[in-house]
């Protein structure tokens, strides 16, 4: 019983950390403060002293990676604004009309299409759209946060500029088109699974969605001037990304983001000259936007402290034995997802693990099954983490209870799990 207790001590210290950070939440004592207490208390739990947990903290808000993601969302949340603003989203809508005639497709379409651009938070993004199109429907903000949340991510584990991808390749030393060959099954899971849970007419009947009847647009030439930021930032992002990784590798492609979001807003500011540098001014002593940036403060601290006091070598140490290989391919992936809620983080924390569990085993030529199991339970981990930040912005932004609408998430992911579950077994017996 004691060497029981000894196994399951550090699942128990996260759950504990966990709890403390979903009561915060609940207790509306602010998402950023929950996870920050969390972070702490996983710290504490683990041993570490409150001076080095202050000196993680301190070391994780210089990191360029959390510089580059404040920045990134603070770039989104003005160009967000200023379409918002300046009437151009609804513009943008007006343009579209003629062309998505479905409701059901108006509310998937933004999100999904950003969902092409690999950017942290990139949700806050299309949550502006989904807000303009859903005006007239008679859906609650909790369901605007779900659609928008879901659709932004039915591409991660198949297109190839997303980080985790990238990550996994490099660590497995494979070819993108061998993973990707492998785990595209999840975008129609994502689109089959978001349709049935949320948009299916059982859930959202034709009163719920219903619109007016969208007369002939102001034509493509409209469509394409109001959407030229968002073109801007999506291609550009996508074109720069792409041309750093092979031109320049040792440049952080978050510039080429960076660089695109920055096109998108001076875009918008000269398509609409009214909005001047006191929109500026405005946007930046905004308490949403410094709200939002504050969150991002606690996620980066939180995982900074779960690297620093070793939480999966410990998870690592109490799953050895015969048990090894399914933990590091299922439990783990999932659980440093979850807690996480970055696919980067359970890739880079687990991956390393299963694959040197494999080579153990002599179970090399099974590799991207179990790699694409692992990708399924580290990315089911992902959407159902309440930390995720494009899940804590989503629900910021459109002022809904986090636990009332993390529940609606629940369902449709574990389908997305048992999916993973079958595409495993699929690969396994091909392989053999």
């Amino acid at each position: 019983m004691e060497s029981l207790l000894l196994k399951l001590a550090p699942f128990l210290k996260i759950l504990f950390a966990f709890a403390i950070m979903l009561a915060g939440m609940r207790l509306k004592v602010g998402l950023g403060l929950s996870i920050l207490t969390g972070g702490i208390i996983l710290g504490l739990t683990f041993g570490m002293a409150p001076m080095p947990i202050a000196l993680t903290g301190a070391a994780a808000l210089g990191q360029k990676s959390f510089l580059f993601l404040a920045a990134i969302v603070g770039l989104i949340l003005v160009l967000s604004d200023a379409m918002e603003r300046s009437g151009q989203s609804a513009r943008l809508m007006e343009a579209l009309s003629g062309y998505l005639t479905s409701p059901r497709l108006r509310l998937v379409f933004f999100p999904a299409l950003i969902g092409l651009l690999p950017m942290p938070g990139g949700a806050v993004f299309s949550a502006p759209m989904i807000k303009t199109v859903s005006e007239s429907m008679s859906i609650t903000n909790s369901d605007r946060a779900v659609l928008n949340y879901w659709f932004r991510h039915i591409w991660e584990l198949c297109w190839p500029l997303y980080p985790g991808i990238i990550l996994t390749v490099a660590l497995a030393d494979i070819t993108l088109i061998e993973l990707i060959s492998k785990t595209w099954p999840g975008t129609p899971v994502m689109l089959l699974t978001g349709w049935f849970f949320f948009l299916r007419p059982g859930v959202l009947g034709a009163g719920d969605i219903a619109v007016a009847v969208p007369q002939a647009g102001p034509g493509k030439r409209a469509a394409l001037r109001q959407g030229l930021p968002l073109l801007i930032a999506i291609c550009g992002a996508i074109g720069l990304e792409s041309a750093i990784a092979a031109l320049t590798p040792n440049i952080a492609f978050e510039w080429g983001v960076l660089a695109a979001l920055a096109a998108a807003v001076t875009c918008v500011m000269v398509q609409n000259t009214q909005l001047g540098l006191p929109f500026l001014k405005q946007v930046l002593a905004k308490k949403s936007l410094w709200s939002m940036l504050f969150v991002i403060v606690a996620v980066f601290i939180f995982k900074d402290i779960m690297q620093v006091c070793g939480v999966v070598e410990e998870m690592s140490r109490a799953a050895g034995g015969g048990a090894a290989l399914i933990a590091s391919a299922t439990f783990l992936p999932f659980l440093v997802g979850m807690v996480a809620g970055i696919n980067v983080a359970f890739v880079g924390a687990t991956f390393p693990l299963l694959l040197g569990v494999l080579n153990t085993l002599g179970m090399q030529d099974q590799t991207i099954p179990y790699l694409v199991l692992a990708s399924f339970c580290g990315f089911t981990g992902v959407m159902i983490s309440p930390i995720h930040i494009c899940f804590v912005l989503t629900c910021q932004y459109f002022n809904c209870d986090l636990a009332g609408t993390w529940r609606k998430v629940v369902w449709p992911s574990i389908a997305f799990l048992l999916s993973g579950g079958g595409v495993f077994w699929v690969l396994l017996t091909l392989s053999v």
